[in-house]
């Protein structure tokens, strides 16, 4: 009798039980908690609460502008980020500006204790170190959790972000152990348990390179790779950022190499097929490299500092599970590395997940009401594809044991709406990776402009400010003001063409509005300032990211337009909804495997009908038709 009151003293109801602290987990406990709700968060080891388990990064390609809407809305991986980058790189700045791609090196250490600084010093989460081993659940709704160690914990909801835990087997060579990442072990039991409960699952696999001594390396025979010079951020909230910045390396592999790791392809899980589990496409190992692009003499190789203050470092693009003597000996033979010390050798690990399509928008399952799933068990790859799937889970869990309306992402407004609605839609066999060519929208989607597209949602669930909404309006508005004036404001011959011959753009044999001028590929602001000291005088009011704002504005105005166009037609198709319970098998002039997957996905909209994976456009005109009556 004792032990049950004790354990109901330790042990309230929670609204919402996050299984797993990664950037999923996190993201998911600090917004729920955020908007009102007790949050409980169970990690295996609260040692490594927001761990990067791989490179220590975030951002780039299509993944940066997930991080800065994650932000826009009220998460915290991008203040967390720019608290602890050591360099900052907006990629793609050759190309315009839908491709540009904020990537910032992290110290390691330093991001991991500042995203738990940060969750405890959110009021409403609570901490349980422990193994989940299985579900309460009542009927077709969850209500709890029980740990490995008998414990049960009863919620509202339950999300699981379990990342790469779940009956997770590291490989090196032919040596094969149990383990979720190196040092820590796996998470048995629910997989098991869900299987019971009718959900499908399947196995993937992911990689990392080994880590070797700093101390150890030549730098002078490889390529440095220095940060911006004028510093970027991801966040909008301008939180203090280390003032050291840290030089990156890149090195390349060689045939000496590839040589000498083809030694140990008679001992490579991949290759013997001691690994069931699909790998990243766009990440593959080093061995996976040069036997799939023979053909290539060499590969790049990042050398990567772990943070500001260890000799660690992280070789990217040398991910591999051969054996470890192979990999010291071909790591050795990059230039650079002769006299490489290795502090722990890559490895390959294979885990389970569950096909995303067995799950709605909000990222509830639909076999179990108020269970919720983030993250790697959906199949992705990456800590900022696992953040926001944790943000919006988060989110939905807190909303859907309140009462309150859920929160879909549409594709035409975030990347995360793209992400989601491709896993729910599509599914995935291979692990999922955010690219910018998966938007139809890219030119809308831009990392410039998150905090436009979706400041207001994160402000009416309440988790953005009235005073950041407030910053936002200005920006808005200073930005519009900008392109007012270029459009109202005209330039001469006399004050404009000598700076035009400069740029290498023709010249004007007439006034011409400052508009016209910017909207050339050649000219910008920074230029037409020394023309047009009216100009330079406006533009010293405004920040940075509200002149930036105003130039996209004006070179890209057309192409905006046209591509709001497209939206608004796209956009009928996703407003006519479908009732989730609606029979498609009485839909006998649509295709037996179109019906099939129509009654797996249950689509919510006749858009996210159009989308799924074997319904053709005659399906769909069918389903519209039927619709209409």
């Amino acid at each position: 009798m004792f032990h049950v009151e004790h354990e109901e003293r330790m042990f309230k109801k929670y609204n919402v039980i996050v299984v797993g602290a990664g950037h999923a987990g996190c993201e998911a406990a600090a917004a729920a908690a955020n908007l009102g709700s007790s949050v409980l968060l169970i990690t295996m080891n609260m040692g490594t609460i927001a761990q990067m388990s791989c490179n220590p990064a975030m951002g780039g390609v299509a993944k940066g502008q997930i991080v800065r809407e994650v932000d826009a809305m009220g998460g915290y991986s991008g203040i967390i980020t720019d608290k602890t980058s050591i360099q900052f790189r907006m990629l793609n700045q050759s190309k315009g500006p839908a491709m540009w791609s904020p990537r910032a090196q992290s110290d390691r250490m330093r991001f991991a204790e500042e995203w738990r600084l940060a969750l405890e010093k959110t009021p409403n989460v609570d901490f349980w170190q422990d193994m989940v081993s299985s579900l309460l659940v009542k009927g077709n709704t969850v209500y709890g959790v029980r740990t490995s160690i008998g414990v049960e914990i009863e919620a509202d909801a339950v999300v699981l972000t379990n990342g790469t835990f779940l009956n997770g087997i590291i490989h090196i060579g032919e040596k094969r152990f149990g383990g979720g990442r190196t040092g820590e072990k796996a998470a048995t039991g629910l997989t098991e348990q869900l299987t019971e409960l009718r959900f499908e699952a399947g196995r993937m696999k992911t990689g990392t390179p080994p880590r070797v001594d700093g101390r150890s390396l030549n730098y002078s025979l490889m390529e440095e790779q220095w940060g911006d010079e004028v510093r970027g951020r991801f966040s909008y909230t301008n939180v203090e950022q280390i003032q050291e910045q840290r030089c990156c390396w890149i090195t390349y592999t060689n045939s000496e190499v590839h040589e000498t790791l083809k030694e140990g392809f008679e001992k490579s899980p991949m290759f013997t097929g001691r690994i069931k589990g699909l790998g990243p496409r766009y990440c593959p190992s080093i061995e996976d490299k040069i036997n799939r692009f023979a053909e290539r003499e060499r590969h790049q190789i990042f050398v990567e500092p772990e943070g500001l203050n260890t000799v660690e470092i992280y070789v990217n693009g040398f991910s591999t599970s051969l054996p470890e003597d192979v990999q010291y000996r071909a790591l050795t033979k990059i230039p650079g590395f002769g006299n490489a010390k290795m502090f722990r050798p890559g490895y390959a690990i294979e885990y389970d997940y569950f096909p995303p399509t067995q799950l709605n928008l909000t990222l509830e399952t639909k076999l179990i009401s108020n269970l919720f799933f983030a993250g790697q068990i959906n199949g992705t790859t990456g800590y900022e594809e696992a953040a926001s799937q944790g943000f919006i889970a988060g989110i939905n869990a807190h909303q859907k044991v309140h009462d309150k309306h859920e929160l879909i992402m549409k594709r035409s407004e975030s990347y995360i709406g793209v992400l989601i609605d491709d896993l729910v839609t599509k599914g995935t066999e291979e692990p999922y990776r955010m690219f910018t060519s998966r938007a139809e929208h890219r030119l809308l989607l831009r990392q410039d402009n998150a905090d436009i597209r979706l400041s207001p949602i994160g402000h009416e669930l309440g988790l953005i400010s009235d005073e950041r909404l407030a910053k936002v309006n200005d920006k808005i508005k200073n930005s519009d003001a900008i392109v007012a004036y270029t459009k109202n404001k005209s330039i001469g011959q006399s004050a404009v063409n000598g700076l035009l011959e400069e740029l290498g753009t023709s010249t004007i044999s007439q006034n011409v509005k400052l508009f016209n001028l910017l909207s050339r590929p050649q000219v910008s602001f920074n230029d037409l300032k020394k023309a047009d000291s009216d100009l330079a005088e406006l533009l010293s009011k405004y920040d940075i990211e509200t002149i930036e704002q105003a130039e996209i504005k004006i070179k890209y105005e057309s192409y905006f337009d046209k591509e709001l166009e497209i939206v608004e037609k796209m956009k009928r198709m996703e407003d006519r909804s479908i009732n989730p319970d609606f029979n498609y098998n009485q839909l006998v002039s649509v295709s037996k495997e179109a019906r099939e997957k129509l009654m797996k996905i249950k689509p919510r909209t006749l858009g996210q009908a159009s989308r799924i994976s074997g319904v053709s456009p005659s399906d769909i005109s069918v389903l519209m038709v039927h619709l209409t009556r």
